[in-house]
């Protein structure tokens, strides 16, 4: 239940990112239909999850005393990067995200880590009433 939250949360926060910064775009497959939209905002929902998962947690721990040295400040930079990696995945595949430049990769990338956590602390009881049944 968490995980498919995590993925609705991230759909959303990529959907509120790509509707406020000009250099971020979705382009769904097939282009045109609503359904498919909402499907391709899924996947790069799941995308991200699991490259913010696998990927993302091996370069914080890898790169855990740069870090410490910039004060937290080198995250913008490798969540920049993280997300230009999620528009090249999706560029192979057929659809998804697609994003001008560094600079508008790591905007967007700030946006939606603020609007996946305001999404998240509304959601947080449905989260936190799925943890108490198990």
């Amino acid at each position: 239940m968490k995980f498919l939250i995590s993925t609705v949360v991230n759909a959303l926060a990529l959907w509120l990112t790509t509707q406020i910064v000009a250099g971020t775009g979705v382009v769904p497959y097939p282009p045109g239909d609503t359904l498919a939209t909402v499907l391709t905002y899924l996947l790069l929902g799941l995308l991200f999850g699991v490259v913010n998962g696998v990927i993302g947690t091996a370069i914080k721990i890898v790169a855990f005393p740069l870090y410490i040295l910039t004060l937290g400040l080198i995250a913008l930079i490798v969540n920049g990067l993280l997300f230009l990696l999620v528009a090249w995945i999706s560029d192979l595949l057929g659809f998804g995200l697609t994003v001008d430049g560094f600079w508008w990769g790591v905007l967007g990338a700030l946006l939606m880590a603020i609007f996946s956590w305001i999404i998240g602390l509304l959601l947080r009881p449905l989260t936190s009433r799925s943890r108490a049944r198990d």
